[in-house]
């Protein structure tokens, strides 16, 4: 989207990586008005904190905002982080789902807490360092689109945006690949110009995940049975919460052919497995439904849809009910639909909107 920069502020969310330095250091070279803003998320107690605002990652961006001459404030989000991300993560697994969290946490946290506290600040758009693009189409309405490198295109994370945010943000690297970033981040001296991009959950390290699991969630953290297709108990699992639908490594389970996990039961503490051929799904449900637009294209309509976001967009028939869910007919299968994920709608480079993946419509 372009923006006429003259004295416009902006608030660029910093996160000491490369692609937000970057991003505010284009901002700066335009003629921006640009503060940087970081937030200080939850986490459980580790010696770092969250992964997104290490003390490191602070002084990081710190330090880029003294180069560029712009001012820098840390706001406090550790509360809503927690209300919003960390008590849907639990909440989830405590059903039997596979949460998204930073699908939440951009919707709820970035795109709420952040924007707010930015137009707080004075600034008229927050920007940030992910890979998608924002357009005003013909009819006067925002349009969220995928990004230029596909790669790294982010717009499945972004799916949950609508019309309000969209109106103020600005994605500057939305038209760059990420090999030029780093290469701009090198031209302009930056020292994070080759730090690695952030993976993982951010508020407990790979190591605890296990241990921060089994405090908050007993029930669905003890050990039950590993049955398959006709009921014939196979072996022990270490709890629910350890497994997601379509997962072969860490069953342990002796069998002359690989062994996925095809269902959670949550209400007898039951790991039912079985074979690849098992796991492919041609129908599933979306729901409740977000549209970038604020409504859908139509009642019915084709579209592609991806289930994760590395996932391979797969065409199909949408058709949408009064009560805000979606049918979605597939025209090929797919192996890994996993209850809680998001399904992200496409037409073409454009988002059309998301939908937690259900196998039943919920009432």
């Amino acid at each position: 989207m372009l923006v006429s920069q003259e004295k416009i502020k902006v608030a660029v969310a910093m996160s000491g990586g490369v692609d937000s330095s970057v991003a505010a250091s284009l901002m700066v070279e335009q003629g921006y008005s640009v503060i940087g803003v970081m937030l200080r998320l939850w986490s459980q107690a580790c010696e770092d904190g969250n992964r997104c605002c290490t003390p490191d990652a602070v002084a990081q961006a710190r330090r880029v905002a003294g180069r560029l001459k712009i001012p820098f404030y840390v706001l406090d989000a550790q509360a809503l982080f927690y209300r919003e991300v960390v008590q849907y993560f639990l909440e989830e697994h405590r059903r039997g789902r596979t949460p998204n969290p930073c699908m939440m946490c951009n919707s709820r946290v970035r795109w709420g807490f952040l924007l707010q506290q930015a137009q707080a600040l004075g600034a008229e758009f927050l920007v940030t360092g992910h890979y998608a693009r924002v357009q005003i189409g013909s009819d006067g309405k925002y349009r969220l689109m995928q990004a230029v490198d596909l790669q790294k295109d982010q717009s499945y994370v972004l799916s949950g945006l609508g019309q309000a945010q969209l109106a103020h943000t600005l994605w500057p690297l939305g038209d760059w690949y990420k090999t030029d970033v780093r290469e701009k981040a090198r031209e302009l001296g930056l020292e994070v110009a080759d730090k690695p991009d952030s993976q993982d959950l951010c508020f407990v390290d790979e190591n605890s995940q296990g241990v921060f699991l089994r405090q908050q969630l007993p029930d669905v953290t003890r050990p039950g049975p590993i049955v398959d297709e006709q009921g014939r108990v196979l072996g022990e699992h270490e709890g629910l919460a350890f497994y997601t639908i379509g997962q072969r490594k860490g069953l342990r389970v002796a069998a002359a052919r690989p062994l996925y996990v095809l269902e959670k039961d949550i209400e007898q503490g039951i790991l039912r497995v079985g074979f690849a051929e098992a796991l492919g799904r041609t129908e599933f449900w979306a729901g409740p439904m977000e549209w970038v637009a604020g409504e859908p294209p139509a009642e019915t309509f084709d579209a592609q849809v991806k289930i994760r976001y590395k996932a391979k967009a797969v065409a199909a028939r949408v058709m949408v009910t009064e009560d805000g869910w979606a049918r979605v007919i597939l025209q090929a299968p797919v192996r890994d639909c996993t209850p809680g994920q998001f399904a992200v709608f496409y037409d073409g480079i454009n988002v059309l909107g998301r939908g937690q993946i259900a196998w039943e419509k919920e009432v």
